[in-house]
């Protein structure tokens, strides 16, 4: 099979498949006859192929595909005028702690954000397959410790964490509020279409059962007064988050 005969294998497969597609998989098209080496070589002159068209052939942390410019989602928008439901303030607030400081228990969360992270809201995100739970802490009651999951990666079309905003510390908070601005409920912040396509409603206040009389009714900010992100260090005991590329 020549080079332009396996491109346009590749590209049909791409264009054709409902998820991300692998190295592996993508070389099981060829039966193993081309080597990993190949095949990127051939997915780089499928990127080029489509520059300046409406659709890009993107890497995300599970694997290549096809998806459209996002300067062009607000106009494919209009084909769903109908905007679904989307998660709370505290379910993405949860879910923006674990993607920065993972991994993480509840408690580290609780202690972020100075209100109890309800059971529901863990359940979500772990239904979702946005976050899993991927060892414990060595501790007493040894809490699940929480990371974000490759299917995360892949909604918010990226393909590492390397690539969430940076967090400066001692600097202007927008990186962190950025990210929490893309996922939460803001009027004047739309979410990633791919993000907001699996929105559901979820109730901001914690059941009563769950919260101590003492804790406060309202959540913290997510930053001090200086504007740094107010985050916990990170236990040297517990394991990394698994590889996400």
């Amino acid at each position: 099979m020549n080079t332009q005969d396996a491109k346009r294998v590749l590209e049909t497969a791409l264009i054709c498949a409902s998820q991300p597609l692998t190295l592996r998989e993508m070389r099981s098209l060829f039966a193993d006859e081309l080597g990993a080496d190949s095949v990127r070589s051939l997915l780089d002159e499928l990127s080029r192929d489509w520059e300046g068209k409406g659709v890009e052939l993107v890497a995300l942390a599970s694997g290549w595909r096809f998806q459209s410019r996002p300067e062009l989602r607000e106009f494919l928008d209009r084909l769903h005028p109908e905007k679904p439901p989307r998660y709370s303030r505290a379910v993405l607030e949860t879910l923006a702690i674990i993607a920065y400081r993972q991994p993480v228990t509840r408690g580290d969360i609780e202690d972020i954000r100075g209100v109890v992270v309800a059971s529901q809201i863990v359940k979500q995100l772990e239904d979702r397959g946005w976050i899993e739970a991927i060892g414990h802490r060595e501790t007493p009651g040894r809490p699940a410790l929480y990371a974000t999951t490759k299917a995360f990666l892949d909604d918010l079309g990226l393909a590492s964490l390397e690539q969430l905003p940076t967090l400066e510390v001692g600097g202007e908070p927008p990186a962190f509020e950025a990210l929490q601005g893309r996922l939460l409920d803001d009027a004047a912040e739309e979410p990633p279409a791919a993000l907001a396509e699996a929105f559901v409603e979820e109730p901001t206040d914690v059941p009563a059962a769950d919260v101590p009389a003492d804790l406060p009714a309202t959540s913290q900010s997510l930053f001090g007064d200086d504007g740094t992100p107010a985050l916990p260090n990170p236990d040297p005991t517990d394991p990394p988050p698994q590889p996400q590329h």
